[in-house]
């Protein structure tokens, strides 16, 4: 039997209800399709992608078209699953009408249940915008990896009182502005517990601690797969780089010592025919 697709309300429910949501990014079709077949509640197609797929040293250089290509694929592995898209960046920056329009694409090119952007007070008229729209929003403050420069790298956010308070402000405002869901990324579990409590909307953690409505993960970090760093908040729960390189090592081996391919690896000519075959 397929799994319900999960909608906003069912997700507020889930909050009422301190009913935790699993979240993980996705970027291809097989990958979506093991995590709805695992009963994986949502997907988020990040712009992690041009960093996990790509290997940019950034998210910055992604594009709307790799995105929209990305979920499309995500889409047609996970029909039952809740999928944000992501916006990259100068997708929402520049204009109002910019911003509505690159989360129309993500809705009516790719299917996605929502879009999500990254910054508080400041991008508040264009979360505005998007959702007068008719589009579910997922807001992200903390650790917003587009605007990294501002902050000073990747790094954690709200370890100070002050910075904390603004973290908390700019939850209020994104709430405000119509926002459905909000993610909270690399900020101590204090912070992110005080904005659960004082939204109504789900708020979700990715290094943010356990006092959240539910958690992400970047898929290639949980099954170890990308290998250029770690984040300290990340658990690994395979190594699939070390499954795939020694997968590798065994065929090159194998390779070099004719033991692949052997006979039953082979098609066999029609009963028959090979005697002919061998008169020509």
């Amino acid at each position: 039997m397929a799994k319900k697709k999960l909608m906003v309300h069912d997700l507020i429910r889930m909050k009422q209800d301190k009913e935790k949501i699993s979240w993980l990014t996705s970027y291809d079709y097989p990958t979506a399709q093991f995590a709805e077949a695992a009963g994986l509640d949502m997907i988020l197609v990040g712009d992690s992608l041009g960093m996990c797929v790509y290997g940019y040293q950034s998210t910055v250089p992604v594009t709307m078209d790799q995105c929209i290509v990305h979920c499309e694929a995500v889409r047609r592995a996970a029909t039952n699953t809740f999928i944000v898209g992501d916006m990259p960046f100068k997708s929402y920056q520049i204009s109002e009408e910019d911003a509505v329009a690159n989360a129309c694409r993500f809705i009516q090119e790719a299917g996605m249940d929502a879009i999500k952007l990254e910054g508080g007070k400041r991008i508040t008229s264009r979360i505005r915008a998007i959702a007068d729209a008719g589009i579910v929003v997922c807001g992200h403050i903390g650790l917003t990896p587009q605007s990294s420069g501002q902050i000073g790298g990747h790094k954690a956010q709200g370890r100070t009182v002050e910075s904390a308070r603004a973290l908390i402000e700019d939850a209020i405002a994104i709430e405000s502005a119509g926002a459905h869901l909000l993610l909270v990324e690399a900020v101590p579990p204090e912070v992110a517990g005080v904005i659960r409590k004082k939204l109504s909307i789900p708020v979700y953690g990715i290094g943010a601690g356990g006092d959240v409505d539910g958690q992400l993960l970047i898929i290639s970090d949980l099954i170890g797969q990308f290998q250029a760093f770690t984040p300290k908040f990340v658990k690994k729960y395979a190594n699939v780089a070390q499954v795939v390189t020694d997968a590798v090592k065994a065929y090159i081996k194998d390779v070099k010592a004719s033991d692949f391919p052997d006979d039953t690896h082979c098609y066999h000519m029609l009963e028959g025919e090979l005697e002919k075959f061998k008169t020509m």
